[in-house]
């Protein structure tokens, strides 16, 4: 795991932790999360800090200015959100942005603001819903860095993009993901997105909408320990 924030391009930053509630396993077994510099705010994507923090901090407290947004993409990635705002609020311009259920996991709900789609978040992110019925889980399109942000929806597997299916793929399940599932995500194929940030597997940073298109072509993959 690299727990130092690997930069992946001008502003873009990945550091991985250990999950917090892994079972045993390779897959998953390591999570990633994303710091962003987009113009006067640095945005942190699904943050987790690893058990040395010392370099994600210090990353963090080099690019913080004067706005620090937190963006959650999926309840289940709260995690560090809450410690990060802690540190932050009291000399930024800081707040947790998300689906209104991440507020659940939050024990002061006083930086939390809940995103609502068609509102442009800060810096013109945009979240996006998926799902029928619609899932807690909102992609994130950030302009800055021409990148789309899947929390569990969509993983890298052995070089490739993957819809993540909830459970063992048969004919039946199969069928639901093709014909009610991934239909939800073809609309974020319209947006202009090169890369695509996973919380699960390698980073796509570049033709991340063919890799994308093909990822829903595809049959899901599902994986547990």
């Amino acid at each position: 795991m690299s727990h130092t924030p690997e930069q992946l391009a001008a502003g873009l930053w990945r550091w991985t932790a250990r999950h917090p509630e892994w079972h045993p396993g390779e897959f998953g077994r390591e999570v990633a999360s994303f710091a962003v510099e987009a113009d006067d705010t640095l945005l942190l994507i699904d943050p987790l800090l690893p058990p040395e923090p010392h370099a994600v901090l210090d990353l963090v407290d080099d690019r913080a200015g004067d706005r620090v947004a937190i963006l959650v993409s999926i309840p289940y990635h709260v995690r560090s959100a809450e410690e990060l705002w802690r540190r932050y609020r009291d000399c930024a311009d800081c707040a947790i942005w998300g689906h209104a259920a991440c507020a659940k996991r939050l024990r002061d709900r006083t930086g939390f603001r809940e995103i609502e789609l068609g509102v442009p978040l800060p810096t013109g992110v945009s979240a996006h819903a998926i799902g029928r019925p619609r899932r807690h889980e909102t992609p994130l399109f950030i302009p800055a860095q021409r990148a789309l942000v899947f929390g569990d929806a969509v993983a890298e597997v052995d070089g490739q993009l993957r819809v993540w299916a909830t459970g063992k793929v048969d004919g039946r399940r199969a069928r639901w993901y093709r014909e009610r599932f991934n239909p939800t995500l073809e609309p974020l194929l319209e947006l202009h997105f090169e890369r695509v940030l996973v919380t699960h597997g390698q980073p796509v940073l570049c033709d991340g909408r063919a890799k994308l298109r093909a990822a829903l072509d595809a049959a899901p993959w599902y994986h547990r320990s």
